[in-house]
């Protein structure tokens, strides 16, 4: 006997007993799509799997977040910004406040242009606990794709309600903006790539540095 005919034997012999062939309906295991996964700590366990990317998290209520804003902005040495149309007008401010130079894109900044600002400021629409990674769907408080590719640092601001478990539970949320068109950007940490040397390569494909404010 081969080693071939030696495993399908074993194969055989492991399924003497199955009397239905399809699996689905020998073994039905109740599933509900979108369901959240259980764990004990949702924004505990978000923050330690961001940061787990290398990414910067702040903490802090609500009320606290145009403070919490202009404070990380400062600490990375950031200059210059572009904010989006519909950004919250107090997060705005206290940018203006800080002394930073603010870029609108209206009308749109060229890809030469986005290069030459620091940073891009951002809300954000769902943000998945489980994988650390935070989904943009593009809507006015976060701007369109090139805003937050471009720019070498990337700030934005997760709503503690906006935390889900799991990407099941993330793909729910997001069906409204996938079935109106709108795209989609999945950020987990700054942008990072490796070679085949795996020298590892950072901001390549989008914001090498990924600073988040999160709202409780």
């Amino acid at each position: 006997m081969n080693a071939r005919e030696e495993i399908l034997n074993r194969v055989r012999g492991a399924l003497d007993d199955v009397v239905q062939p399809d699996s689905a309906v020998d073994v039905p295991i109740p599933w509900v799509y979108g369901r959240p996964t259980a764990m004990p700590d949702i924004l505990e366990r978000f923050v330690e799997m961001t940061v787990d990317y290398k990414a910067v998290v702040r903490r802090v209520p609500a009320a606290g977040v145009p403070e919490a804003v202009a404070e990380l902005l400062g600490t990375a040495k950031v200059g210059s910004v572009v904010l989006p149309a519909g950004l919250d007008d107090a997060w705005r401010a206290a940018i203006v406040a800080a002394g930073i130079a603010v870029h609108e894109d209206e009308p749109q900044l060229s890809h030469k242009e986005l290069n030459a600002i620091d940073a891009v400021v951002t809300a954000s629409a769902v943000s998945i606990a489980e994988t650390g990674t935070i989904v943009l769907d593009h809507a006015a408080d976060q701007g369109r794709r090139a805003l937050t590719l471009v720019p070498d640092t990337h700030l934005v601001v997760v709503r503690a309600d906006q935390v889900v478990s799991d990407v099941p539970e993330a793909v729910g949320r997001l069906a409204a903006a996938v079935t109106g068109g709108s795209p989609l950007t999945w950020i987990s940490g700054g942008s990072a790539t490796s070679d085949i040397e795996l020298i590892r390569v950072e901001g390549v494909h989008g914001p090498r540095t990924l600073l988040v404010v999160l709202a409780e």
